[in-house]
């Protein structure tokens, strides 16, 4: 197992250092950060001249590329065209929407996990049909709809929350946003559930745990559970990420400043250091999840071994 770790460790440089060279290269080329500072009215070319030198713009991009990556390995991720440091922004940011994410996962695990396997041992159920067309509804709707409309009936019309998150984000208020931002991954889970619950049920080892006489609970949680499980956590494992840089919609909706609101304002003034900057942690942190999920798969089931 720990040659494995290791293994894994070195091959997630290249793809670091490529994703990494690939959001440079992208951010570079969307638009002149130095015309996004300056607004509407363009700056004059000496104050340009300067902005570009303060801020390592007249380089070649590949030399700014080496010195970017070489700030980072050091924990400086650069400087903001407001003058804060993007450091600082993480600071705020990623807390607000690790806790929003934590919230979203908690609802796809407990809520798709456990719809998944009540479908999946009751298929062809009305219980079944049921969940099916409301997991069906739920991926056919935008998440902005499904915010918005959530958001009036129980933050405006009821008064049942508060229609906008505060600055601080305690659990508490991101309950209706983490269930936002998981509807459509939480529906893909029951489905994907219901679908390895249905197809290991009718396999050999099943059979067997009940013809030795089992109690159903120790079959479906020790036996039949774990090994469709598989799927469920490839899919949870990736979604990390995605809910993590993915939340620009919900964050916008419920006023949340966490990534995604940051990302969205980086990509809005052609901030290249904020937006390069998130995204290198947001690939770190799609590295470290593939890596978590590798391993749980040894977890889950016995026979797979990593040598």
């Amino acid at each position: 197992m720990g040659r494995y770790v290791v293994q894994r460790l070195l091959q997630m440089i290249p793809v670091f250092v490529g994703a990494t060279l690939l959001i440079f290269l992208m951010v570079n080329v969307m638009g002149d950060p130095v015309a996004g500072l300056c607004g509407e009215r363009r700056c004059d070319p000496a104050t340009a001249g300067r902005l570009r030198q303060e801020f390592g713009l007249d380089r070649p991009v590949w030399q700014q590329y080496l010195t970017y990556m070489g700030n980072v390995f050091t924990g400086d991720f650069g400087t903001a065209f407001n003058g804060q440091e993007v450091t600082e922004l993480m600071s705020t940011a990623f807390p607000v929407t690790i806790r929003l994410t934590l919230i979203a996962i908690v609802f796809e695990v407990v809520v798709g996990v456990t719809l998944g396997v009540v479908t999946g041992l009751r298929r062809g159920r009305p219980v079944d049909t049921g969940v099916l067309l409301f997991t069906l509804v739920v991926i056919s709707v935008p998440t902005f709809v499904t915010g918005l409309l959530l958001q009036l009936l129980l933050g405006v019309k009821w008064d049942w929350i508060r229609p906008s998150v505060s600055t601080e984000a305690p659990f508490a208020e991101l309950l209706l946003p983490g269930l936002v931002l998981a509807s459509v991954s939480l529906a893909y889970v029951t489905r994907l559930t219901r679908t390895s619950i249905a197809e290991n049920r009718r396999s050999d080892y099943v059979r067997t745990a009940v013809a030795k006489g089992l109690p159903r609970r120790r079959v479906v949680v020790r036996h039949l559970l774990r090994n469709s499980l598989i799927p469920v956590v490839t899919f949870i494992g990736a979604d990390i990420g995605f809910l993590m840089g993915g939340a620009i919609v919900t964050e916008r909706i419920f006023n949340i400043h966490g990534v995604g609101y940051q990302l969205y304002q980086g990509i809005l003034r052609q901030s290249t250091q904020t937006v390069v900057g998130f995204v290198t942690v947001l690939v770190l942190v799609f590295l470290v999840a593939n890596l978590v999920v590798d391993l749980l798969y040894a977890v889950l089931d016995p026979r797979i071994r990593y040598a």
